[in-house]
């Protein structure tokens, strides 16, 4: 991979990492386009490039994450530590399914990552039903960004959808949100939040494996101009898709972004079919 093809996939992780498409999918694609082979470079590449798009949320509700609640009087011990720590339990919560799942399946996961047929199926499969997300949950609770424990876990139940690449970790935990009667808005800052745990922890795995391996270790410093400007491309492009997409949604659903999926997962599905060969071997 040179530094022309990490831009470029760096740009495609930021647009897309927080909209509704599938990031994962899309790299794949742009992958396959470029003509980037699948080694384990490229693998590794994928998941540590995420690195710009925490720093671009964490960048963006700076607020959010180093505001600590206040305790009531009276208060003490584990109930204390929960209240005061409120934001960083829910996301633990809802972040333990997907840290299960990971581990449990990460061999299968990573196979998956090389299928662009897989990809395409399932951006179809997620774009029709996005086509009615809308119409299915209208009911929406009193919106004060409050979320319970129950509604962190099922959530993030909802992450682990999303480990089918072309699924969108975004879509399914927004769509879990909103499931679980919150706002378009409430549900798709808090995706962007759990996303800082989740992707933060499949970096930091995909890390230490390639740590543990010398020749991994010299391939990752051989590669570090590539994989710096990557995360930087990708942290600048995300704050932008961030703030595009919070006010999009608030206004016009998710209709648009599951039109989208249909065309590009019915495009790359038909010229598979015609025998343009999208995957590299």
């Amino acid at each position: 991979m040179d530094i022309f093809q990490s831009i470029v996939i760096a740009i495609v992780e930021g647009l897309t990492e927080f909209l509704p498409v599938s990031s994962t999918g899309h790299m794949i694609i742009a992958e396959n386009v470029l003509g980037v082979e699948p080694d384990d470079f490229t693998k590794a590449f994928t998941v540590i490039i995420q690195f710009g798009a925490i720093l671009s949320v964490i960048w963006l509700y700076y607020k959010r994450f180093f505001k600590l609640n206040p305790v009531p009087e009276g208060v003490t011990g584990f109930k204390a530590f929960i209240t005061r720590y409120d934001f960083y339990w829910k996301l633990f919560v809802a972040f333990i399914p997907a840290a299960v799942f990971g581990l449990l399946f990460s061999d299968l996961i990573d196979s998956l990552l090389e299928s662009v047929l897989v990809v395409a199926i399932m951006l179809v499969v997620g774009g029709v039903l996005m086509l009615f997300v809308d119409k299915w949950f209208t009911k929406v609770e009193d919106d004060n960004e409050k979320i319970s424990e129950r509604q962190a876990v099922k959530i993030g139940l909802f992450q682990c959808i999303a480990m089918i690449p072309g699924v969108s970790r975004s879509m399914a935990t927004i769509v879990g949100g909103m499931q679980q009667g919150l706002s378009r808005k409430t549900a798709a800052e808090f995706s962007f939040f759990l996303a800082v745990p989740t992707m933060f922890a499949a970096m930091a795995y995909k890390m230490l494996k390639l740590f543990i391996n010398p020749e991994s270790r010299a391939l990752l410093a051989a590669n570090w101009d590539v994989l710096l400007i990557g995360n930087v491309v990708a942290f600048i492009v995300a704050i932008l898709a961030i703030k595009f997409f919070i006010n999009f949604l608030t206004k016009y659903g998710f209709k648009a972004f599951g039109y989208y999926r249909i065309i590009v997962g019915g495009a790359i599905i038909i010229m598979m079919l015609c025998n343009v060969n999208l995957q590299i071997s």
